[in-house]
């Protein structure tokens, strides 16, 4: 009976998984990479549509200049960049005013300074919101004060925004790394994002697959305001996300591309930051539902550890569905590599990788109970007002 059930087992996973590397080899293949040259067109002035670019920033003097610089510099005819300095304890704000007072043209980059946040709403949501009002483009790219452009990127994102006819488009960014444990970390959180969110169904209007991206969501103004502007996700600590599920949600058009070596950012310093970085969000994603969150560490750990004990411990011939899910998470990681900064070899570190990612998890779920809410950058916004506020 307990043999038959470790066979039982092992061949639930070895389908699960390599479903997932069938279904990942058929659909990704169809999320544009921007960096191929079908996107490399020059943009027209006259005939461009106006972007405003919206940096929303909380104590980021670390990258707040490199930033605005990139920005800045993009070969693009018609745009402007908003900086909001969110009540910063930093010298953000005025690394901000510097940059401004040395721009030639002044109507490029305006610098809003909030002092206060308004009840019912959290910082960087009132931030954008801000910003958005104040905006004269005929499209919103919200963006995040640490991530970086390759003066092509936003040219680029256009094109497709064009060819596609698209409403909303998301674009990711290459994480730049510089240790192993950064590497292992992200190198899962991509895995996890491919096998949970399906990208290449976020451009199917017959899904529910949605996306959202803080370094790069750039959404239709009329759409932006359609959907109830930042208003309705003012309490949203992933604000980023419940963007894309409002325009998909409302039926229109949205899509997901690849934005590798064309924007960039610092994720965090270490296997730790990364877990210090998620511990505001991951409770957040559950909806603070504490069922849900158990449960989804529960199965986290079932199908990403499963294969690894099975193909330890099983006996035999009953290993061979464990170690089909185990090749089939290599090949994952494979097809990632493709895309992304980080080796294929780091499935090797895929279950110190699901340990840690748990244990932000549950962490995440802990410190927010305790607390009765999520601190953010100084900042705690009650759980009640966040539970209340979730879309």
């Amino acid at each position: 009976m307990i043999h038959t059930a470790v066979w039982v087992f092992g061949a639930l996973l070895a389908v699960v998984w390599l479903s997932r590397v069938v279904d990942a080899a058929l659909g990704m293949p169809h999320v544009p990479d921007l960096l191929q040259a079908q996107w490399d067109r020059p943009a027209t002035p006259g005939s461009a549509p106006r972007v405003s670019i919206i940096v929303p920033a909380r104590n980021e003097g670390q990258f707040i200049e490199r930033c605005l610089q990139s920005l800045l510099a993009l070969e693009y005819p018609d745009y402007e960049i908003i900086a909001v300095d969110d009540r910063s304890s930093d010298a953000t704000g005025k690394i901000m005013d510097r940059v401004a007072a040395a721009v030639p043209q002044p109507s490029r980059l305006k610098v809003i300074h909030v002092q206060e946040l308004p009840a019912g709403w959290l910082g960087k949501t009132h931030a954008m919101w801000t910003a958005a009002r104040q905006a004269s483009g005929d499209w919103l790219l919200f963006t995040d004060g640490d991530v970086f452009f390759r003066p092509d990127a936003l040219r680029r994102a256009l094109v497709c925004v064009g060819q596609s006819d698209l409403d909303h488009l998301v674009v990711t960014p290459t994480m730049e790394v510089a240790s192993p444990g950064e590497r292992m970390m992200v190198g899962f959180f991509q895995m996890l994002f491919v096998f949970g969110h399906r990208p290449w169904k976020v451009a199917d209007p017959k899904t529910k697959d949605h996306m959202g991206v803080g370094a790069f969501n750039l959404v239709r103004r009329s759409v932006y305001e359609a959907v109830g502007t930042h208003l309705r996700l003012r309490l949203e600590v992933v604000d980023d996300m419940k963007l894309g599920k409002l325009v998909k949600e409302h039926g229109y058009r949205q899509q997901i591309a690849s934005g590798r070596h064309l924007i960039s950012l610092r994720w965090a310093s270490g296997a730790m930051g990364v877990v210090n970085n998620l511990t505001k969000n991951a409770f957040a994603i559950m909806n603070f539902n504490l069922a849900k969150s158990l449960g989804a560490v529960f199965l986290m750990l079932v199908l990403n550890l499963g294969p690894w004990l099975g193909l330890a411990l099983a006996p035999a011939w009953s290993r061979l569905g464990y170690g089909l899910a185990v090749l089939a998470i290599a090949l994952l990681y494979l097809g990632m590599s493709w895309r992304s900064p980080i080796s294929w070899f780091y499935f090797l570190t895929h279950p110190l990788g699901t340990l840690l990612f748990a244990y932000l998890m549950l962490r995440s779920t802990y410190l927010t109970l305790r607390q009765g809410g999520v601190v953010w950058r100084g900042t705690l916004y009650p759980l009640e007002d966040l539970r209340r506020g979730l879309v």
